[in-house]
């Protein structure tokens, strides 16, 4: 099973909201999901986006392929903890 780590979309139109989920590949965006690390929220300034690092690096670790834009907020996210 190839494992993808990708936004789900949520949120009304016009004001999208989006959780950061491990879902097997082949399933839709917004369809059945393994489990929930994140959050992301692109209509916020400044922080805009929270995640477990430790299971996204658990499931990278796995095999999992993060998509572009969940591997820049990972890469956020640490740089946060670094800094903090």
């Amino acid at each position: 099973m190839a494992v993808a780590i990708r936004l789900r979309r949520e949120g009304a139109k016009n004001h999208p909201y989006y959780k950061v989920v491990v879902a097997d590949q082949r399933s839709p965006r917004d369809g059945k999901f393994i489990e929930i690390i994140g959050t992301y929220d692109p209509k916020v300034k400044g922080k805009n986006s929270s995640i477990d690092v430790a299971r996204a690096d658990y499931w990278i670790k796995c095999g999992a392929r993060p998509s572009d834009t969940v591997r820049s907020i990972i890469k956020r996210a640490r740089v946060a903890t670094l800094l903090a």
